[in-house]
């Protein structure tokens, strides 16, 4: 393999690597928002009952 070959290889090994950490990082930051929103929306239920008593 020439050095050029193997630089591009490199590079991309590391593209690819990062962008399926990104992924992974994205994914989270949406189970996390969509926890957030269940949470708000138990919460003003909850306050809704509250205030009906």
């Amino acid at each position: 393999m020439t050095s050029t070959a193997l630089r591009t290889t490199a590079a991309l090994v590391i593209l690819v690597a990062t962008l399926s950490s990104c992924g992974n990082t994205i994914r989270g930051l949406g189970k996390d928002t969509a926890n957030t929103v269940d949470a708000t929306q138990n919460a003003g239920k909850r306050v809704d009952r509250a205030a009906r008593n």
